[in-house]
């Protein structure tokens, strides 16, 4: 029989052992979390390099990475989260597509978390409600435009990595007149790439990255206003330098020729960097958008592209949030990174990156002002769509029929037709 004495010292083993075991499972939430998301090229990164990671100083928490064809992804999810079916973490899309599921009480509000802190402002705009106040994803990665070009080639005609937009032109013509390879390897046909790949690619350092974009967003800039007027000259100064039949050639096309060695030049996303590493058998390098003269600010497209958030009806947010805050670190930062080249973290930390051409565009956020396409955040949610515009009208400028100052005024007239503060 157990006396007054042995049943206190009992209790008080009971509830030492019941403290140490809440402060325990307080410190590492343990349970199980399913990813959802489109990134369906990422399934191997995940199980064979990112959850083994977070395993190693969070044992219990067991991770799936569930993705969806990129194709279904948003309808599929959609589906889940009305059925309550989908999982805990989302990864989500820039913009408008999670801002809508944060509205309808789909995603979390993420304001306390505190891996947050280890992002800029420009990182967490993807993410953010339009007044700034409640942030529903954790930014994981952008993808940085720029140009991609042959060293081969470059070395062959003798050509050095042009810095302003005169040697860039001069580059051009050279690689024109001297040889059989085309100068500039780009399409219209499918007409994204002559406003994602031209546009948005040289755009900032005409209309300085974030304070023109915000100009736009505010009313105080208009797409008739000389940087914008300007951006399109540049770009219909292309034509000449692309390849023959360009304007039938789709982004796959220009893929392939440049990976047979056929062109010296690429306008780029970092995102292609990978589909070159596996298929070019030449060295490739890269260079940022050219400024005017030598020693003007430079400006990058630093587009934020994947975030995640937290599932509002997750029974397991306790270890969502622990593996939030994970992904916020120089650990995650750094292996993502060198696990999927061109895709780059949004954080603040210092990385090494292994790929050299991703390490060349990613070093461009040292030396030039980040900004991201300026169509993305609001200015595509009325009709007609400014992004779908800005397809047309600069592969319209670069086909040579439509001129520069027209494209600026149907894009402008768009927005006008809708948007408030360019009204």
């Amino acid at each position: 029989m157990l006396n007054a004495h042995s049943i206190l010292s009992v209790s008080k083993y009971a509830l030492a052992t019941a403290v140490v075991l809440g402060s325990a499972s307080m410190t590492h939430a343990a349970g199980t979390l399913n990813i959802e998301s489109w990134r369906s090229d990422d399934a191997n990164i995940w199980s064979d390099v990112i959850i083994p990671a977070f395993n190693k100083s969070h044992p219990d928490t067991k991770v799936n990475f569930t993705p969806t064809p990129p194709t279904q992804y948003n309808s599929a999810l959609q589906a889940k989260l009305q059925a309550g079916t989908a999982g805990d973490l989302i990864t989500c899309r820039p913009f408008d597509t999670s801002l809508t599921l944060y509205s309808n009480g789909y995603l979390d509000k993420l304001n306390d978390l505190k891996g947050l802190s280890e992002f800029s402002s420009v990182a967490k705009s993807a993410w953010v409600t339009d007044d700034g106040k409640n942030q529903f994803c954790l930014p994981m990665a952008s993808v940085i435009h720029g140009f991609i070009y042959n060293k081969e080639i470059f070395k062959e005609l003798n050509l050095s990595v042009p810095k302003t937009q005169g040697e860039f032109f001069k580059v051009l013509d050279t690689i024109k007149s001297e040889s059989r390879y085309t100068p500039l390897v780009m399409g219209t046909a499918d007409q994204w790439e002559s406003a994602t790949m031209g546009f948005q690619n040289i755009g900032p350092n005409y209309w300085k990255g974030e304070a023109g974009r915000k100009a736009l967003l505010e009313g105080k800039a208009k797409l008739t206003d000389k940087p914008y007027v300007d951006t399109w000259k540049e770009l219909a100064k292309w034509k000449p330098y692309l390849g023959r039949g360009f304007e039938a050639q789709k982004y796959s096309d220009s893929q392939n020729l440049f990976t047979l060695g056929r062109g010296a030049i690429y306008p780029a996303g970092s995102w292609d960097i990978q589909t070159f590493n596996n298929q070019a058998d030449f060295e490739f390098g890269a260079f940022p958008p050219l400024v005017a003269k030598s020693g003007d600010t430079c400006y990058i497209s630093d587009h934020t592209d994947i975030g995640i958030g937290i599932n509002a009806s997750s029974k397991n947010k306790a270890a969502a949030r622990e593996l939030l805050n994970w992904m916020a670190s120089q650990e995650f930062a750094e292996l993502f990174a060198n696990a999927v080249p061109g895709f780059f973290p949004l954080s603040n930390h210092k990385i090494s990156i292994k790929d050299p051409v991703a390490q060349e565009f990613i070093s461009w956020r040292d030396d030039c002002e980040s900004t991201i396409r300026n169509s993305y955040q609001i200015l595509s949610r009325g009709t007609p769509n400014l992004e779908n515009q800005l397809w047309n009208v600069s592969a319209q400028v670069i086909n040579g029929t439509m001129t520069p100052k027209a494209a600026a005024e149907e894009t402008q007239k768009g927005l006008e037709q809708w948007y408030a503060p360019q009204q």
